[in-house]
């Protein structure tokens, strides 16, 4: 039948077998093809050649593709290569498959508003744009690989080993994403390209941390001066807080009567909300605030631009002028230790102070309560061994 319909157009015939297992193929116009595989199967083959290379594009079955479609089809590819553009690739976008950089946008879209932190926020699509999208940001996300993602992250695996792991990260949510919205079927081999990769010994990065012995010291020169930022370090080491915590705290969230600080869930690390008991010394810090709350801020530490609060460096710099090896951060790593070695207080009850999470989840499932009394009496414990009696009564310095 076949044979017959196309030697009816004038088409010539050529078997490339070279044995019984190849496919024959029929071929018209030079660069359609119809291939008659060893089984039976017949399908339609546009063949280009360009810039010394071969390529095949399939154009379906003819079971359901006409001999008028195929020809159709065929020309179409053969303009797009001709245009510089991938025939597979914008076959793909008509059927509504998105490129990897089109997907990595739907998902940032989708996202960013879930994300806390604003400086994650704009790292996220930053990497993405800067090592991923330049070598596989045009590749359909249903034909991205392994190979496609060593590509990316080799370069950069050495010499900048933690911007590769997010962007690893990032690459393999985009792809996890694409599975859930039904444009691909399978994850990326990421162990397989992990194994590929040099391998890279791992070091823990903590906070950098001021002894828990030199805290007081620390306190008491805080306490020698009157900037509105040493005020609020001294509030975020009595309170084991987060910088982000301690600067973004609001009136609204402080209870002076009850000495209670409540920080809602969408500020927490964790999403949950975090109630700190404040120690006398703690409290009086806030107290000290209060005295010079701002009418055009609800902030409880305002910083120099209006409705503003500190900036990120505040603290930091505070660190630095005094010339210790520490971060803000660290000063919870500080009252950890100290809680280890020079009390008798529970485990988890320094973690519930810290905000973290229980370790074990059955646990977790059980304990519902926030032991808000006895951490009470920790920070009040740590408060008064940050700021000695003898030094509670002394008054800072001049005016804020």
């Amino acid at each position: 039948m076949w044979e017959k319909m196309w030697d009816k157009n004038g088409t010539s015939f050529r078997d490339s077998r070279k044995g019984r297992e190849r496919a024959r193929t029929l071929r018209r116009w030079g660069w359609l093809y119809l291939v008659i595989s060893s089984k039976g199967g017949k399908s339609w083959v546009c063949r280009i050649q360009k810039n010394g290379r071969r390529r095949d594009i399939g154009l379906g079955s003819a079971k359901t593709v006409s001999l008028v479609l195929a020809r159709q089809r065929a020309g179409k590819a053969r303009m797009q290569v001709e245009a510089g553009l991938d025939p597979i690739a914008e076959r793909r976008k008509e059927a509504g498959i998105p490129t990897f950089r089109e997907a990595a946008l739907k998902v940032y879209a989708e996202n960013e508003a879930t994300w806390k932190n604003r400086k994650h926020r704009g790292q996220w699509l930053a990497t993405l744009e800067s090592y991923a999208f330049p070598v596989i940001g045009d590749i359909s996300i249903a034909d991205l690989d392994g190979h496609h993602v060593r590509e990316v992250i080799a370069p950069i695996w050495l010499p900048k080993q933690e911007t590769a792991r997010r962007v690893r990260q990032r690459i393999s949510a985009v792809v996890d994403w694409s599975i859930g919205k039904g444009y691909r079927n399978l994850p990326l081999p990421m162990a397989a390209m992990d194994k590929s990769l040099p391998k890279v010994k791992s070091k823990s990065v903590h906070h950098a941390a001021l002894p828990y012995v030199e805290v007081p010291a620390f306190v008491a020169y805080l306490r020698s001066g009157n900037s509105l930022g040493r005020l609020a370090f001294v509030g975020l080491i009595l309170t084991a807080a987060r910088f982000g915590e301690i600067r973004c705290a609001t009136w609204d969230e402080v209870d002076l009567d009850n000495a209670l600080w409540t920080i809602p869930a969408t500020r927490m690390k964790a999403g949950r909300e975090h109630v700190v008991p404040l120690s006398q010394p703690a409290l009086d810090i806030f107290m000290r605030a209060h005295k010079y709350r701002e009418l055009r801020s609800n902030l409880v530490f305002p910083g120099l631009r209006t409705g503003k609060p500190l900036s990120d460096m505040t603290l930091t710099k505070i660190c630095r002028d005094a010339g210790i090896a520490a971060v803000p951060h660290g000063f919870r790593s500080s009252f950890r230790d100290w809680v280890a070695e020079e009390t008798e207080f529970d485990g988890d009850i320094a973690e519930m102070a810290l905000a973290h999470a229980i370790a074990s989840k059955v646990e977790a499932a059980y304990r519902r309560g926030n032991l808000l009394e006895k951490r009470r009496v920790l920070m009040d414990a740590w408060g008064a061994y940050c700021i000695p009696k003898k030094q509670t009564d002394e008054m800072w310095p001049g005016s804020l």
